[in-house]
């Protein structure tokens, strides 16, 4: 696998202090194996995925799962990437056998109309499909983070785009993860105490590589 840097300064060894906020709760742990996938399809979750891999943790990415690619496993059912359809493999396969069983789903929220376009979506298409996805991993055990990582160019007015992938994906999270520019109004907090949801705010996507090692290693 290509490495590649979420900030020049990982590639250095330079540690930058955290400055982390976690309303409510202390960290909960996740459990591999991982997939990453997009709600909204926003070049953000290409953002998660170098997070994980600075954290040293190997995941599966779909940009389009369906429940009956979730319930593949690891591996994705050996599904290649297409036009419309991108997969990724990067489970450590030697701790997890292809066809083993997902345990946390990571969401990374934000609505691109281009990339819903790309994928043969609109804006309703990607909220039925993401309500699926969530119908499995509830049903499934599947422990679900929703990252909103793309701050106030990610947000929008009630009724957006960006607003309706939040509606349709942050209430149902087992765990948020927002950036502080994000979380200006206060929004993703009222979600988390309404529905009881741990919700950790970040100053920058860089602190979530260390968040990441605490959840999952």
């Amino acid at each position: 696998m290509r490495k590649r840097y979420l900030f020049p300064a990982l590639a250095t060894g330079m540690v930058i202090a955290a400055g982390l906020w976690l309303f409510g709760q202390t960290i909960p742990k996740a459990s591999l194996p991982v997939l990453t996938t997009s709600a909204g399809q926003s070049p953000d979750i290409t953002t998660v995925n170098i997070i994980l891999e600075e954290a040293g943790i190997g995941y599966d990415y779909c940009d389009v799962p369906t429940p009956d690619i979730l319930a593949d496993g690891v591996g994705l059912g050996d599904r290649e990437s297409e036009p419309g359809f991108h997969v990724e493999i990067n489970t450590d396969l030697s701790r997890f056998k292809k066809g083993t069983p997902y345990r946390t789903v990571i969401m990374a929220i934000g609505a691109s109309l281009k990339g819903m376009g790309a994928s043969g979506l609109t804006v309703e298409t990607e909220e039925a499909r993401l309500k699926k996805v969530l119908d499995y991993c509830e049903a499934n055990k599947i422990f679900v983070i929703a990252m909103h990582i793309g701050g106030e160019s990610k947000r929008g007015a009630p009724g957006s785009d960006n607003e309706r992938m939040i509606d349709t994906v942050a209430p149902r999270a087992n765990l948020l993860i927002v950036t502080r520019d994000g979380n200006k109004d206060g929004r993703f907090t009222r979600i988390a105490t309404q529905k009881n949801i741990p919700l950790i705010e970040v100053k920058n996507a860089l602190e979530i590589v260390d968040l990441m090692k605490k959840i999952f290693l």
